[in-house]
């Protein structure tokens, strides 16, 4: 299973090294910003499961960076929970209203905080919301997402990526395997849309393939990008023979022995 990634938007630095050396003991891959605007960067370009959000940094309102977070297409549905000292009633409902999961004052049971994360986390996964390998939106949240670009009349193009290959390297690596492979797939079209897209542009998962809602002029670049960066990386996913090989050789009983080429990202029609 994938580990989970955590963005900690904090800007005390020992609350931050706690969380980090917590986190990280339990498996999460911890991605830390020490500022708003750092933080909103950051959501965009590793997309986290979910990020724990500080009220109060040196740059930025949390509320402001919750608002930011929650406006763009990108990192909407990113599960956020806020982690402040502000315990008064109308800051908790202030921030429920911008769009947070969960609200946490300071000083804070660490047990509790692993619970409320993992509980956001599954809550987002159980209702079918996102994706388990990829924490990617998913059903209802694509179709609202589409909706709404069509509503707006803004000009997209919608694409399709399909994991070409990925379920002989499923029946020969495993499925553990084939869900880091489907986690990288993930990570590389939000790598390159964060790099060369727009901040509305939106990703999510619908039966293994990737749905992509984009607002560059011009996709096919984008598209290239995206198999070239999948093509390198998804490599080290196999053993080198097969590397050497360009791909796995498959034995049945009744068939010659077949032949298939390392997983690649195609457009669907």
């Amino acid at each position: 299973m994938s580990r989970k990634r955590l963005l900690v938007i904090e800007d005390d630095h020992d609350v931050a090294e706690m969380l980090l050396l917590y986190f990280g003991a339990y498996q999460y891959e911890i991605v830390h910003a020490e500022s708003g605007r750092a933080g909103i960067e950051m959501a965009r370009a590793r997309f986290p499961h979910l990020i724990l959000l500080d009220g109060m940094l040196p740059d930025m309102d949390g509320y402001q960076v919750c608002e930011s977070i929650r406006k763009t297409s990108f990192t909407r549905y990113i599960p956020i929970i806020f982690l402040t000292q502000r315990d008064a009633r109308a800051n908790k409902v202030k921030g429920l209203s911008l769009g947070a999961d969960d609200y946490i004052t300071k000083p804070f049971d660490i047990d509790e905080l692993r619970l409320r994360i993992q509980s956001a986390i599954n809550r987002a996964t159980r209702e079918s919301l996102h994706e388990t390998r990829s924490g990617l939106p998913m059903g209802k949240l694509i179709e609202d997402e589409i909706a709404r670009c069509s509503m707006l009349d803004t000009p997209h193009t919608q694409l399709t990526f399909a994991l070409d290959n990925f379920s002989p390297f499923r029946e020969v690596y495993g499925f553990v395997a084939a869900d880091e492979v489907f986690a990288f797939g993930a990570r590389t079209i939000q790598e390159v849309l964060s790099q060369q897209g727009t901040p509305d542009d939106f990703v999510g998962v619908r039966d293994d393939h990737f749905v992509v809602l984009t607002h560059v002029p011009e996709a096919p670049p984008l598209i290239e990008a995206v198999k070239q960066h999948f093509a390198e990386g998804v490599k080290p996913f196999y053993t080198f023979h097969d590397v050497e090989h360009s791909g796995l050789t498959l034995t049945t009983a009744s068939e010659a022995d077949q032949h298939v080429p390392l997983m690649q990202f195609q457009l669907e029609a």
